[in-house]
């Protein structure tokens, strides 16, 4: 009988770093320093050297690192910020948590990520900065959304979340931009074991007042220079992400390999990621898109294979959204929303689940 085929198991992902997160645990409990301390010095150090850029911020989550990216800038209240319409709603509630305006601008319907043809469209007198995303582990087209920026003399931020080591004609995600905003939760390629987050930047100036804005507005205790947040990568998430970046080479490399399966072998009933050499592609998510994407969807689970939906509901047909995004169209977005299933590409799962996925779908393919 054939075992189930889940979409993500975390415990099998990370059990063979589980020895070194208990040495380093240990060593953070002996040591009696939990905040700001020598493992988040360290991970900043190695991360942004990773990343080849000058400087890394550790932060407590992904969204901390967007809307402190913003803050940074100290936009007028009402200010517009370009953002893809298909992102996940981290994107957009970080941009409303400044007192700004999402201005939804429609992906490219084959890479998924915002289309520079569109940018220039939507830009304002009132247009602050372009948020993008490079989502699912490919990078945007930023050579040509630089090119604008520059012109209009825009703010460039890069959601990152979804593209640990992803890149672009040879240059890292989140280093083209002012900032470039990184999630490590758990089921990230660079997962920790609880909620993390990371700007990186090549500014000084960006960097220190990040560094001050994180920790209550203050570089000296009770002395605060800005209206700042709490937002601290905690020392043990930091000695944890030490261990997984130790390991980030090999783990994008299995992701990589599991999607060289899936394109080697599933049908072309199925409208599957787009290639380019351009772009080096990390696969946080391979998704597929399909018209029966919900009947598909069904069958798959009937036989014991797992999948996600990345994501059901596009962010202007939220509840929390009303009055807010419900008057922006985006019929690309939604076709994407309606149509898109990410397949299991785990660093936990294994090239015979793949080419199993891959059998099960070919087979759904072939009834319909």
């Amino acid at each position: 009988m054939d075992k189930e085929i889940l979409y993500e198991n975390l415990n099998k992902s990370n059990l063979e770093f589980i020895e070194e997160y208990k040495k380093e645990f240990s060593n953070i409990l002996d040591s009696g320093w939990f905040i700001l301390g020598s493992n988040v010095n360290k991970f900043e150090e190695e991360f942004s050297s990773y990343c080849n850029s000058r400087y890394c911020v550790g932060l407590a989550s992904g969204l901390d690192a967007l809307s402190i990216a913003l803050q940074n800038f100290s936009f007028d209240h009402g200010g517009e910020v370009i953002v893809p319409s298909n992102t996940y709603i981290a994107t957009i509630l970080s941009i409303i948590n400044n007192g700004l305006k999402p201005v939804l601008v429609e992906p490219d319907i084959h890479t998924y990520n915002i289309d520079p043809i569109r940018i220039e469209e939507k830009i304002t007198s009132k247009t602050k900065a372009i948020m993008v995303v490079h989502l699912y582990g490919k990078c945007c087209e930023m050579d040509r959304i630089m090119e604008i920026a520059r012109a209009k003399k825009l703010i460039v931020i890069e959601d990152c979340a979804q593209a640990h080591g992803a890149s672009f004609e040879g240059r890292t995600a989140g280093t083209f931009g002012d900032f470039g905003a990184y999630s490590f939760y758990p089921t990230k390629n660079l997962g920790a074991l609880g909620d993390a987050g990371a700007l990186i930047t090549n500014s000084e100036e960006n960097y220190l007042q990040t560094k001050i804005l994180r920790n209550y507005g203050s570089r000296v205790k009770y002395h605060n220079e800005l209206i700042g947040v709490n937002s601290r990568l905690d020392e043990i998430q930091a000695a944890f992400l030490r261990v997984k970046l130790r390991n980030i080479e090999k783990i994008t490399l299995h992701k990589r390999s599991l999607a060289k399966i899936y394109f080697e072998n599933l049908s072309d009933f199925y409208i599957k990621p787009v290639q380019d050499d351009r772009f080096y592609d990390v696969f946080h998510i391979y998704n597929v898109r399909t018209h029966l994407r919900d009947k598909l969807k069904a069958f798959l689970l009937e036989n014991k294979i797992h999948t996600e939906m990345h994501y059901p509901i596009p962010p202007n047909e939220q509840q929390a959204m009303k009055g807010i995004l419900d008057n922006q169209m985006t019929p690309l977005s939604k076709e994407i929303h309606g149509t898109t299933l990410s397949l299991p590409i785990s660093y936990g799962n294994t090239a015979e689940e793949i080419y199993r996925v891959c059998e099960i779908m070919n087979k759904f393919a072939s009834g319909n």
